[in-house]
């Protein structure tokens, strides 16, 4: 008489958790401490300090528009219609998403700290370079919470049925 074969455990199912606070945390002093440093750093290495463009900075804001779009448009086919994303979809969004969030909160503290850098300094061109930090930073800054949104959009029940 031959034994019955066990039935095979369901095969693991992955989870993945929203970015942390704690990234973001770390970023954001990692940011400051080096845009903060930048200023005085490169002046001293290079005879002057690294300079800020509008192209940097509309670069970013660019980024957050289309960071933004792909988080409403997936919050709309995920949440909205409750459609399904393909697999290769999904996890391409998440690892975008969690790569943006940390990225822009790190260029975002980068920027802030390296106008904070030039407060105080008696440059002619200092307003200039701090108005384009702030512009870099705001940047950044929607890049990272239209990433932490489209990281949200992508949230499912986890398969369960709807009731």
């Amino acid at each position: 008489m031959s034994e019955p074969e066990p039935e095979e455990p369901p095969g693991p199912r992955g989870t993945l958790r929203p970015t942390s606070a704690r990234a973001l945390t770390v970023c954001i002093v990692v940011g400051l401490a080096l845009g903060w440093s930048l200023h005085p750093l490169m002046s001293r290495v290079a005879g002057g300090p690294p300079l800020v463009s509008w192209t940097q900075a509309l670069a970013l804001v660019l980024v957050a528009v289309i960071m933004g779009f792909l988080a409403w448009h997936t919050w709309q086919t995920v949440q909205v219609r409750g459609e399904r994303l393909e697999v290769h979809q999904a996890v391409n969004r998440l690892v975008l998403a969690r790569a943006c969030a940390l990225a822009g909160t790190l260029v975002a503290a980068g920027y802030v700290g390296y106008a904070v850098g030039w407060l105080g300094d008696e440059s002619q061109n200092a307003d200039r370079w701090i108005l384009r930090a702030a512009v870099a930073a705001a940047g950044a800054a929607g890049v990272a919470v239209a990433s932490l949104l489209l990281e949200r959009a992508c949230r499912t029940d986890g398969g369960e049925p709807r009731a």
